[in-house]
C-alpha cells in the first residue's frame, strides 16, 4: 500500500470513529474526497477535503468537523501536525520515516510500484485509429494511435481488463474507390500505359503491389471485364492489403490490437437490423420525416420519411436517420449498431476519435444510452490534428503515399521513442506542433530528451560507482537530507498520478510527471557541480554514496514505470 492510499484508509478510519461516536451520521457518500499533496509544500505533505465535503450533508460545519478529524488523525505515529486551514481544509505533515518508508515500497514493488486494483476487473474496450483501409497510416493518425494505446496501458496498470480494438471500415463508397484504384494499378502490371490518376482515385504509389498481386493471380481475366465481375474480389484483396501495412505501420510505433472489427461484417451478419428491431421494440425508432439541414435550405429539399432514432431523448440536437432512402444504412446506423456489439463484452467504452469527428459525439452518445440501458459508461476522447514543422518553420516531407505523410515516414525519420513521447506532451483536445528538429534535439526543451537522459544517467552512476573503486555498502536512509526526501516526495505522488489520470482518460498526465521528477533528479545532479559535498558518489563515504544511490535507482524506477506506460524505452545510455 502507497503513502497517499494508506492515509486514504486513515481519514475512512477517523471518519469511522466519528460515526460510532455519533459525531457524524453513517452512510454518507465519501465518493468526493480528495487525499493529495497541498497546492503549497510549506502547508505540509497531504491534504483532503473530507470536512468540506461532508460538513454540509452531516449537517455541521466544515470547520467544527475539521477539528474533530485533526485530533483522530494527529494521534497518528506517522503525523508529525495536523492543521486546520480556511474554512475546513486538513493539512498532515508527516515524519522524515514515512518518506523513507516509501523509498523502501518502491525499491521492493519495483515495476509493480504505481500499478493498482481500482479499476477492480472492469472490461474496458478502448477503439483506436479505425483509419479506413485505403492507404498507410498518415500523420492524422499518429497521434491519436499513441493516445489510445497509452490510455490502454494506463487502464490495464490500475486493474482493468483492456480489448484495443480497430474498427475497419470496410464497408461504403471509400473500399469501393479503393478497388477501382487497385483495378487502374492492375491494368498498369500488365503493361498497359495508365497516365495521370485520375481525379477520385488513390494515387499511392502503394497500391502498385496490390496491382502486381491481382495481375499475378488473375492475369488479363479483369482487363475489360465490367466492373461487376471484378469489384467484390478486388476489394477484398484491396482492404486485406491496406490492413497488412497498416498493420506494419502501428508496429513500427510498437501499437498492436486485439482485436479487428469490420463494418462489411458487421452488416452481413445482420447486426444494424436487429438493433433496428430492438430499438422499435423499445419505441426508440419510428418512421418520420427527416427535418431540412439546418441554415439555407436547398431549392430541391423535399422531406423524406426514414426510420429516425429518438437521439433527442438522450440529450442530442435532433433525431438521427438510421437508413438513407434506398435502404441502405447511414453511417450513424452502421455506428449504433457497431457500439451496441461492443456493448455485449464490456463495461466501459471508450472511443479516440479525430476532432473533425467533433459532430458525431452526441448521437453515439445518445445510441449507446439507448441500448445499455445507460448502464454502459461512454466516452469519446477528440484528438486533433499535428502540424509539421522543422526549427519552427511549416516542413513538408516527401510524400511517398501519393498526397500525405505517413506516419512511417515520420517514425523513420525520428524513432519511435521520440514520436510517442511527443504525442503525449499536449493534452490530446489541444493543438500541437511537432517539429523534426526540437524532437530530437539534446537540451531540455526536448521532454523526451530530458526524461531519457535522466535515466541514463542514474543507469551511468553504477559504472562510475566501479570506475572510483568504492567498495559496496548497505544505504542507511536515514542520512538522506531535507532537499533528498523531498525528491522521494516527489516519487510518492506517482501512485496518485497513475489513478488520476486513468480515472481521467488523460495519458499524457504521465509525461507531465516524468518531466517534474527528471528536472528534480537534474538539479539534484547538477548541485555536485558547485558543491563536491552534495555529489552523489563520494570517494571518501561509501555509506553515503550507498544512499545516495538507493534514491537514484528509485528515481530511476519510477522513470521506467511511467515510460513503460507511454511506451517509451528507458535507455542505459545517450549515444
Amino acid at each position: 500500500m502507497t503513502l497517499f492510499s494508506r492515509f486514504s484508509d486513515h481519514i475512512n478510519a477517523a471518519l469511522d470513529a466519528l460515526v460510532a461516536q455519533g459525531a457524524l451520521p453513517a452512510g454518507l457518500d465519501r465518493g468526493a474526497i480528495s487525499v493529495e499533496p497541498p497546492r503549497d509544500p510549506s502547508h505540509g505533505d497531504v491534504a483532503t477535503n473530507a470536512a468540506m465535503v461532508l460538513a454540509k450533508p452531516a449537517g455541521t460545519n466544515p470547520r467544527a468537523l475539521a477539528e474533530q478529524l485533526v485530533q483522530q488523525l494527529g494521534a497518528l505515529d506517522e503525523v508529525v501536525e495536523a492543521s486546520v486551514a480556511g474554512p475546513g481544509f486538513i493539512n498532515l505533515r508527516l515524519a522524515d520515516e514515512s518518506w523513507r518508508a516509501e523509498l523502501a515500497l518502491v525499491h521492493a514493488q519495483r515495476e509493480d510500484y504505481g500499478r493498482s486494483a481500482v479499476g477492480a476487473g472492469r472490461r474496458v474496450n478502448v477503439e483506436y485509429v479505425s483509419a479506413n483501409p485505403t492507404g498507410p497510416m498518415h500523420v492524422g493518425h499518429c497521434r491519436g494511435a499513441v493516445v489510445g494505446d497509452a490510455l490502454a496501458a494506463l487502464l490495464e496498470y490500475v486493474g482493468h481488463r483492456v480489448t484495443r480494438e480497430y474498427y475497419v471500415n470496410d464497408a461504403g463508397a471509400q473500399v469501393d474507390v479503393l478497388a477501382r484504384s487497385a483495378h487502374l494499378r492492375y491494368r498498369e502490371a500488365l503493361g498497359e500505359a495508365i497516365g495521370a490518376i485520375p481525379e477520385g482515385l488513390y494515387p499511392g504509389d502503394y497500391l502498385k503491389p496490390v496491382g502486381e498481386s491481382l495481375a499475378a493471380e488473375y492475369g488479363d481475366r479483369f482487363v475489360t471485364a465490367p466492373e461487376s465481375e471484378w469489384l467484390v474480389p478486388f476489394r477484398k484483396v484491396a482492404v486485406a492489403a491496406m490492413m497488412d501495412m497498416i498493420r506494419a505501420d502501428l508496429a513500427k510505433l510498437g501499437i498492436h490490437h486485439d482485436l479487428f472489427a469490420s463494418e462489411a461484417e458487421l452488416q452481413a451478419a445482420g447486426k444494424p437490423a436487429a438493433a433496428e428491431a430492438w430499438l422499435r421494440e423499445h419505441d426508440l425508432v419510428y418512421d418520420g420525416l427527416l427535418e431540412a439541414p439546418k441554415g439555407e435550405t436547398p431549392d430541391d429539399w423535399e422531406p423524406v420519411e426514414l426510420p429516425l432514432f429518438r437521439s433527442t431523448r438522450f440529450g442530442d440536437d435532433q433525431d438521427r436517420p438510421i437508413r438513407k432512402s434506398d435502404g441502405s444504412w447511414t453511417y450513424f446506423g452502421a455506428d449504433l449498431a457497431y457500439h451496441y456489439q461492443k456493448a455485449q463484452n464490456a463495461d466501459e467504452l471508450i472511443d479516440i476519435w479525430g476532432a473533425d469527428h467533433a459532430g458525431t459525439v452526441k448521437r453515439i452518445k445518445a445510441a449507446v444510452a439507448a441500448l445499455t440501458g445507460g448502464k454502459t459508461r461512454f466516452d469519446v476522447k477528440l484528438v486533433q490534428m499535428v502540424r509539421l514543422l522543422k526549427n519552427g518553420e511549416p516542413f513538408k516531407m516527401s510524400k511517398r503515399a501519393g498526397n500525405f505523410v505517413t506516419l512511417a515516414d515520420i517514425v523513420d525519420e525520428v524513432g519511435k521513442d521520440a514520436v510517442r513521447f511527443t504525442m503525449l506532451t499536449r493534452k490530446a483536445d489541444a493543438q500541437m506542433d511537432f517539429d523534426f528538429a526540437k524532437v530530437v534535439e539534446a537540451s531540455r526543451d526536448n521532454p523526451v530528451f530530458y526524461v531519457q537522459y535522466a535515466h541514463a544517467r542514474i543507469a551511468s552512476l553504477k559504472r562510475k560507482l566501479a570506475e572510483a573503486g568504492i567498495a559496496p555498502a548497505a544505504p542507511n536512509p536515514a542520512r538522506l537530507d531535507d532537499h533528498e526526501l523531498g525528491l522521494v516526495k516527489l516519487l510518492a505522488q506517482f501512485p496518485r498520478i497513475v489513478e488520476s489520470a486513468a480515472a481521467a482518460r488523460e495519458p499524457h498526465r504521465i509525461a507531465f510527471y516524468l518531466g517534474e521528477v527528471a528536472a528534480a533528479f537534474h538539479a539534484w545532479w547538477n548541485m555536485g557541480n558547485d558543491r563536491p559535498e552534495a555529489r552523489i558518489i563520494l570517494t571518501q563515504d561509501a555509506e553515503l554514496t550507498a544512499t545516495r544511490l538507493y534514491l537514484a535507482d528509485g528515481i530511476g524506477q519510477v522513470i521506467r514505470n511511467g515510460l513503460h506506460l507511454m511506451g517509451v524505452e528507458a535507455l542505459e545510455e545517450m549515444l
